[in-house]
């Protein structure tokens, strides 16, 4: 079992390269998938809104997820950060239907949490994540 080995750093070379911080961290078989924005490969906060910054956001997420042999079915617990949790709630069938678009009808335990601001000013959303994926697929990236 893969429990014993040190913590890998997991940086998909698709995704801005990180300064500080890693975009998740493998101990095991756990994955912890580190906050993400709706930052784009240019490093700038997709346009268009929570539903557009949501779908940014969650990829990124799942960017992350995929480079460790996760699919979304190994997430066991989402926490969402808003700066505007009525404009989310507006957007909640879109939103609904942008996470069943990527990561199928499978939900795992989730939170919503209000905050005053994100890292990036322009940020409304910022999502983590863990996710325990099987010995079978599981990828681990040289550290």
């Amino acid at each position: 079992m893969a429990s014993h080995l040190a913590p890998i750093p997991v940086n998909p070379p698709s995704l801005p390269v990180p300064s500080g911080y890693s975009h998740g961290t493998l101990s095991g078989n756990t994955l912890y998938l580190g906050g993400q924005t709706a930052l784009d490969a240019d490093m700038r906060i997709v346009e268009g809104g929570i539903v557009e910054q949501f779908r940014q956001a969650f990829g990124n997420v799942l960017t992350t997820l995929r480079e460790a042999g996760g699919v979304p079915e190994d997430l066991v617990s989402i926490t969402i950060y808003l700066t505007d949790i009525p404009d989310y709630q507006a957007h909640g069938r879109e939103i609904g239907a942008v996470w069943r678009e990527l990561a199928g009808p499978v939900y795992p335990a989730m939170a919503g949490i209000g905050t005053t601001a994100l890292w990036q000013p322009e940020a409304l959303i910022e999502i983590l994540g863990v996710a325990v994926i099987p010995d079978e697929r599981l990828s681990r990236p040289a550290s």
